[in-house]
């Protein structure tokens, strides 16, 4: 049983390379997908949270820096609820409406992660 959840590890943190990389492979795609008319520099955003994805993923992957990275992607992601999601969510869409709660709850698996598996403590205890 312990060798099955261990790959809950590995199964957290992959996809957010993932993401990351496929905000890095198709910026101009996630701009019109995602970025909110309202936010200034678009570009800046994707790429900023593509490679902020990549990091935290691989931080987790090594365990160095991951509980930092954890809560990092925390913010991140409840950033993504506030300031992407929501306003679509509140206006009706399904869609949004899912990837609110699904952000809303990998923001919680990022927080249990940084508070019980997190491996190096030495930025933030």
């Amino acid at each position: 049983m312990n060798a099955f959840l261990s790959l809950g590890r590995w199964l957290f943190a992959i996809p957010f390379a993932i993401l990351g990389l496929i905000n890095l492979l198709s910026i101009d795609a996630m701009v019109h997908s995602f970025v909110p008319t309202y936010m200034p520099m678009p570009k800046v955003w994707v790429v900023f949270g593509g490679v902020s994805l990549v990091a935290a993923s691989l931080s987790m992957l090594i365990g160095k820096w991951d509980k930092l990275a954890c809560v990092l992607l925390a913010i991140y992601l409840l950033l993504m609820v506030a300031l992407v999601h929501l306003q679509a969510a509140m206006g009706g869409s399904i869609s949004a409406q899912f990837l609110l709660f699904k952000d809303m709850a990998l923001a919680g698996a990022a927080m249990l992660y940084a508070q019980q598996m997190a491996q190096d403590r030495s930025l933030i205890g």
